[in-house]
């Protein structure tokens, strides 16, 4: 009788599986509760064991789909009948968004929006436990050229060199940039540092024609965007304001050295 009753549970089981596997095959994850998505991406790592609890279980830990698939390996393993083999579903599709929305964003024009290159910086910043400043190029078509981490540790101004930064766009050839750069606290907001690293960074682009899109600060699940916020805006108008200040007094000072300076042989 129990051995009847155990091929009944498996057999159970097993349907379960198949019906969530022809559901997905037939109609994608529309209409799918977020634990039967989660439910089928451990299976991947178990195909022969019964996930529904585990799955269940997750998402009542971490709340959403999204929280399960950014939680870390070894916090999901703490859930009792989870192990290794059962996150390798997940971490696989992490690791294909990840390249999936790098693609993406490399064979078309990307900067439309902030939100397009925060979907793809937040999956490769978000479980950083330091600030790294990258450094996005593109090309005059706004197409990603190729990313960079160019800094690592505490991102203000003494620690990120304006000169390196141009140096960097001149050997990748780009006519524009994105900074990023990640809050580990979580908050976006900017600093008073932040701010003028971004004044800064702006100011010495535009002395070699580059221009700066955006510098986006990456949170937790959040961003702040200094093109949003009309920032990259305004400095590049204090940029040109000064720029033309600089110019009047050059045309003063050569007015007022013609007029008092005496002329020189090689002058007439």
């Amino acid at each position: 009788m129990n051995d009847n009753n155990d091929v009944i549970r498996k057999n159970g089981k097993a349907g379960h599986r198949k019906r969530l596997r022809e559901k997905f095959i037939k109609s994608g994850i529309a209409g799918f509760h977020d634990y039967e998505i989660i439910e089928l991406l451990l299976s991947l790592g178990t195909p022969r064991r019964d996930c529904k609890q585990q799955a269940k279980e997750a998402v009542r830990r971490f709340k959403t789909l999204r929280g399960v698939l950014e939680a870390p390996p070894e916090e999901l393993r703490k859930i009792s009948g989870i192990g290794p083999h059962n996150t390798f579903g997940i971490r696989l599709v992490q690791e294909i968004a990840r390249e999936f929305l790098k693609e993406k964003l490399i064979e078309k024009p990307v900067y439309t929006t902030a939100d397009e290159v925060f979907d793809y910086l937040y999956h490769s910043m978000r479980d950083l436990k330091k600030e790294v400043f990258k450094v996005v190029y593109l090309n005059s078509q706004n197409q990603i050229i190729d990313t960079e981490d160019l800094f690592h540790g505490t991102v203000n101004s003494s620690a990120v060199s304006p000169r390196e930064v141009v140096e960097s766009t001149l050997k990748h050839n780009a006519v524009s940039l994105i900074f990023a750069h990640n809050h580990p606290s979580g908050n976006p907001e900017p600093s008073k540092s932040d701010m003028d690293l971004t004044r800064d960074l702006i100011y010495a682009a535009r002395t070699v024609q580059i221009k700066v899109l955006d510098h986006i600060i990456i949170g937790n699940n959040r961003y702040y965007s200094f093109a949003g916020k009309g920032l990259i805006g305004e400095y590049e108008m204090e940029y040109h304001g000064l720029k033309l200040s600089g110019t009047q007094r050059t045309k003063q000072d050569k007015t007022r050295t013609n007029i008092s300076s005496p002329k020189l042989p090689w002058s007439e």
